[in-house]
């Protein structure tokens, strides 16, 4: 198997703000990093257009950037969890005694404040206030700041704004309480009033919850880092003669011949040379049992080897390794957006001034109607209003959700090419399946020879298998190797032609010789007779029949079965009850299609289908109105995969299949459906329970810090509780996130 990573910046182009490479609303103007680049890249997780070279702010949103992942990424602390961390610790330091002095009074404590006097009281308010506000709130005052420069108006215009306000009216008050009219006063002692331990407490509250999401935010990036983590550092590598050396994985090269201990990882991806053993694959496909492997047998890097001892030859290595590509793929999938998004970017592209209007009709209405002192209540509430709209829950909502499952599909054996993949399949209700390889084992054996009168078996089958032996179709593979099973001399086959979805003709021994399916012999214009009869009862049980026709009269025919896979009865089950109307597509003739549809519960069949019919089928049931996906694994499945509204790749399958997909299942089959279904649904769930969590939140906070209970309640809500709801609604949408890291599939 090869993984093929989507590119993200073309797939993008239909499904986010990632448009083509040099859209000027997109990467051309956000996109910085220079062509050939191999250094760190920094991009922002809400805004994956941006891109550059060094850590810093998002220009379109102000959140600071994170390291790509990927083979590449640096595991190094985050340069901005690290840098907040440290802020938060200063003013946790200054704010916690500001809050002693200022608040202190309030629980009938006096004698501190008291003894400093009240003048000496504020100015220490301020010395121990603005380190805070201007250092450990510096970071979000650049941000806000840059926001109303670029008129690119984020979450952090609200937090700069609030913070602004409240400081500079509180400096001005501290040094020139004259200027204040008589609304700024306090009735009784004249004073006029002072914010700066509500400042400091937002910057606080607002650090901690950002130091919180940021260590939250590093989960999601866990399923790589644990992918990565599953390769084997060293490797037993095998000299010409015959002397072994443990070397770096990354020494490997294509070809080496390898020695893979009992309970020892499998370095690289490569081929059993010598030995035979069972491998744990569980890690890469997420099936429990182990796979039994010989001599030609495929194996994966990363996966581990059981009791038995091998030698491998090493067929890929480096980035070319399944687990170096999966790694890839799920990096992709995590920066791409899901169509959901934007619906999120145009609430919160709108909401923001609209939350600068409502603060400043908030403050007006104070001013105006407001019990005394008047301005001092409507500063309180404009900016109580400013901190807990604070649009970043609802920017977080969807990119933490979808970072967060495609790292848990990867574990699961369930590659997503983009977010847009998550949602289609979430709508999808009707599954297209093949029957070889999806429903079937995919190795079909020979089990049943029927000759003509005229002709021996051993003829019929001689016949049969050297006509067959210069294909590589399962059902030739098995006829030849029925016949070789029964000791049956193969003769050359010579003109040899494949006529597609209908068998193959050619000349054995100078006579001219075709095996094929009844629309085959329609075309030669020969009937079956009785054999006919004796087909169809075969077909009922769910055969393959061939027929062997030789100079121009049947001679014979054979009969091939592919025995069903013991995980397909469950996997069916499982998916009639996550919604689908399973459709079986196949080259089998509809008697045989309709004995195994009966058999396995299938609601509707296809037979007869050529592979060039997949894509007309998809067309015909889309007009309808069905959302459609399709499972696939072979070049010709291609077009199929990419008409489907949901193409899914068994990951067995040909480079192109997979290309073509949406969903790529390491391990092909339909179990792996199965999980990413659910893996769909779950996501979807998860980002519609986040984008209510933080509309309600916003659309109920925004009126109370405006003072709408304040005539009814006597209720208006101080800036450090809207600080504090604010980081509390971000950490909440980042956790229910993370519940998708536990999801049963």
């Amino acid at each position: 198997m090869h993984l093929v990573p989507a590119d993200t910046a073309g797939e993008a182009g239909h499904h986010g703000h990632r448009a083509a490479p040099h859209d000027s609303d997109a990467g051309g103007r956000y996109d910085t990093v220079p062509p050939g680049h191999t250094g760190p890249v920094y991009t922002c997780p809400m805004h994956p257009e941006v891109r550059q070279t060094a850590p810093g702010a998002c220009p379109l949103c102000g959140m600071g950037l994170q390291q790509e992942s990927g083979a590449a990424a640096d595991d190094g602390p985050n340069p901005e969890l690290v840098d907040f961390t440290r802020r938060l610790r200063v003013g946790l330091a200054l704010t916690v005694p500001l809050l002693v002095l200022t608040m202190a009074p309030l629980f009938g404590v006096t004698a501190i404040r008291s003894f400093f006097g009240e003048t000496t009281a504020l100015w220490l308010e301020f010395v121990l206030g603005t380190p805070v506000i201007l250092w450990s709130g510096k970071p979000f005052l650049v941000r806000g700041w840059t926001s109303f420069r670029t008129q690119k108006l984020n979450m952090f215009s609200l937090i700069a704004m609030g913070v602004a306000a409240s400081y500079l009216y509180s400096l001005v008050a501290l040094i020139a309480p004259g200027i204040f009219p008589a609304g700024f006063r306090d009735p009784d002692t004249g004073a006029v009033g002072v914010y700066f331990e509500a400042a400091a407490v937002i910057v606080t509250l607002v650090l901690l919850g950002q130091v919180m999401e940021l260590r939250a935010r590093e989960g999601t990036g866990k399923a790589i880092r644990a992918l990565l983590d599953l390769a084997a550092k060293t490797a037993r590598v095998i000299r010409p003669d015959g002397s072994e050396e443990e070397i770096a994985l990354e020494d490997v090269q294509v070809g080496d011949r390898l020695r893979v201990r009992p309970g020892d990882k499998i370095p690289v991806d490569g081929v059993v040379a010598e030995g035979h053993s069972s491998i744990d694959e569980s890690m890469i496909t997420g099936e429990p049992v182990p796979v039994e492997k010989g001599a030609g047998d495929s194996l994966t890097g990363a996966t581990i080897n059981g009791t038995g001892a091998l030698v491998m030859e090493a067929t890929r290595v480096g980035n070319d390794t399944m687990l170096a590509q999966i790694v890839e793929m799920v990096s992709s999938a995590q920066k791409s957006r899901a169509p959901i998004q934007k619906f999120a970017d145009m609430v919160a592209g709108r909401f923001v001034p609209a939350v600068i209007g409502v603060a400043v009709l908030a403050f007006v209405a104070w001013a105006i109607w407001g019990p005394a002192p008047a301005y001092a209540y409507a500063l309180v509430s404009a900016v109580s209003v400013l901190i807990i709209a604070c649009p970043c829950a609802l920017g977080l909502a969807t990119p933490m959700s979808i970072m967060t499952a495609t790292g848990r599909g990867a574990q699961a054996g369930v590659l997503i090419k983009n977010a847009e993949a998550l949602e289609r399949f979430e709508k999808v209700d009707t599954l297209i399946v093949d029957k070889t390889g999806t429903l079937t084992e995919g190795k079909p054996k020979l089990v049943a020879v029927l000759p003509e009168a005229n002709h021996a078996e051993t003829e019929v089958l001689r016949l049969a298998a050297s006509l067959e032996r210069g294909s590589e179709h399962p059902l030739a593979e098995a006829i030849v190797s029925g016949a070789e099973a029964r000791g049956v001399t193969l003769a050359e086959a010579g003109d040899f032609e494949a006529v597609t979805g209908k068998g193959v003709k050619g000349t054995v021994d100078g006579k001219a010789v075709a095996l094929g399916n009844a629309a085959l012999m329609a075309d030669m214009g020969l009937d079956g007779g009785d054999l006919a009869e004796q087909a169809n009862a075969r077909r009922d049980e769910g055969e393959t029949v061939m027929f062997v026709v030789l100079d121009g009269a049947i001679a014979g025919m054979v009969s091939v079965a592919d025995p069903t896979k013991e995980s397909t009865p469950a996997a069916l089950k499982a998916l009639h009850e996550l919604g689908f109307r399973i459709i079986m597509a196949t080259g089998d003739n509809e008697r045989t299609a309709r004995a195994v549809a009966k058999r396995l519960g299938i609601d509707e069949i296809r037979a007869d289908v050529l592979p060039a019919d997949k894509a007309s089928i998809i067309k015909d049931l889309q007009a309808q109105g069905r959302k459609v996906a399709m499972a696939g694994d072979g070049v010709n499945d291609a077009p199929a995969l990419a008409q489907a509204d949901v193409g899914i790749a068994m990951g067995s399958g040909a480079d192109v299949a997979i290309e073509s997909a949406a969903f790529t299942l390491v391990k092909g089959n339909l179990e792996g459906i199965v999980r990413a279904r659910r893996l769909a649904l779950a996501t979807m769930r998860n980002i519609r329970q986040n984008l209510f969590f933080a509309l309600i939140y916003n659309g109920v906070g925004v009126p109370i810090a405006a003072g709408v209970l304040y005539p009814f309640l006597g209720l208006l809500i101080s800036p450090m509780f809207a600080a504090f709801a604010m980081s509390a609604s971000s950490i909440s949408v980042v956790l229910n996130a993370l519940r998708l890291r536990r999801v049963s599939l």
